[in-house]
């Protein structure tokens, strides 16, 4: 059976975007999906209530990187910008450029904190490799200079602010190399966190450096075979020690975030025990995909015809999903990366 985006599009008014976190991390709203049950209202601070004891959490604790630079044309003297999205080594990356059309090869660009960049080649879709130099190490430059890399639905006309540096980032993260946050760990505190330990909840983690496509479009038609963008993941002994252990005692594990979810769905077995790895993947995850590793999923509202809205889909059913989502519509949720978030658990 054909696999078309078209099936997971739903309307969303534009003002259930959220321009802007909570004021308190954990005060966002949580919609639980438990079983055939109908969903519940709940607040994020919530959550240990809504876990058991010896549930596994496991998070991404990628940390986003200030990849939004700003600067000039050295001949001309025309506005550059440009969002970092791979590091290539050797000082060279492949950033995603305005104007693009208007940078030739060669082009040099003077960025803010004395960052020097060149055209070294163009590619499609506006993306071109840039040859960067500066009188500091780059993670320097930018940690001063650079602007957190938010998605294209937050409007932010001149750029984003100091405090979206610090909530466009979750508490817990520790590995630089995300161009977009893993957003469901948006919403934990401190505080909640220890309230989950208290509560019995274990905490693991794993890295994947969520890149620039997650907010790409899907194509038109049949998607049987597709492959979704690649992204580098890191899934380390203790957390596979930790996940296997719940899955053989029949504990209950559950992703905070589809990033999570996709790296222990990559690096798991037809029995659903998952293999310590460093690596790549591109899975794509539609139904009739049926879950190896994953028993529950943390998640924020999707973007309607996304691969995420898909993903959620294969885990608690189409029109379930499109269900809530159009309930958490009538019932004002704020959607998408600064919105409110959703609790997952299929089976009960």
């Amino acid at each position: 059976m054909p696999i078309s985006a078209s099936d997971y599009d739903y309307e969303l008014p534009r003002e259930r975007i959220a321009q802007r976190p909570a004021e308190r991390r954990d005060a966002s709203r949580l919609m639980v999906l438990v079983g055939n049950r109908p969903p519940e209202h709940r607040l994020f601070t919530d959550l240990p209530k809504m876990l058991r004891e010896g549930d596994v959490l496991v998070a991404n604790d990628s940390r986003v990187i200030p990849a939004r630079i700003r600067g000039v044309k050295r001949e001309g003297g025309a506005e550059v910008e440009a969002l970092l999205l791979r590091d290539l080594g050797d000082g060279r990356w492949t950033a995603l450029a305005k104007p693009g059309k208007r940078l030739k090869l060669g082009t040099r660009i003077d960025f803010r904190g004395e960052l020097f960049g060149e055209v070294l080649a163009k590619l499609e879709g506006g993306l071109v490799v840039l040859g960067l130099a500066g009188a500091r190490p780059i993670g320097e430059i930018l940690d001063e200079f650079g602007e957190a890399p938010l998605p294209p639905y937050i409007e932010r006309p001149t750029g984003a602010d100091s405090s979206d540096s610090r909530r466009y980032q979750t508490v817990y993260s520790r590995h630089p190399g995300s161009v977009a946050a893993p957003t469901a760990g948006l919403h934990f505190t401190p505080d909640l966190l220890e309230r989950l330990r208290a509560r019995g909840v274990e905490w693991l983690t794993l890295t994947l450096h969520v890149g620039y496509g997650t907010f790409a479009p899907l194509p038109e038609g049949d998607l049987t075979g597709h492959r979704l963008h690649t992204e580098s993941y890191s899934l380390g002994k203790s957390t596979a020690r930790g996940v296997n252990r719940a899955r053989l005692e029949g504990r209950r594990v559950i992703s905070v975030g589809t990033t999570a979810a996709r790296v222990l769905e990559a690096a798991s077995d037809e029995t659903g025990l998952v293999t310590a790895a460093s690596g790549e993947t591109d899975l794509f995850i539609h139904p009739p995909y049926r879950f190896r590793a994953v028993d529950g999923l943390l998640t924020n509202f999707h973007l309607p015809r996304s691969s995420l809205v898909m993903l959620v889909a294969a885990l608690v059913g189409r029109e379930r999903i499109l269900d809530a989502y159009r309930e958490a519509i009538a019932e004002g949720y704020r959607f998408y990366s600064y919105g409110d978030a959703t609790l997952l658990l299929p089976t009960g």
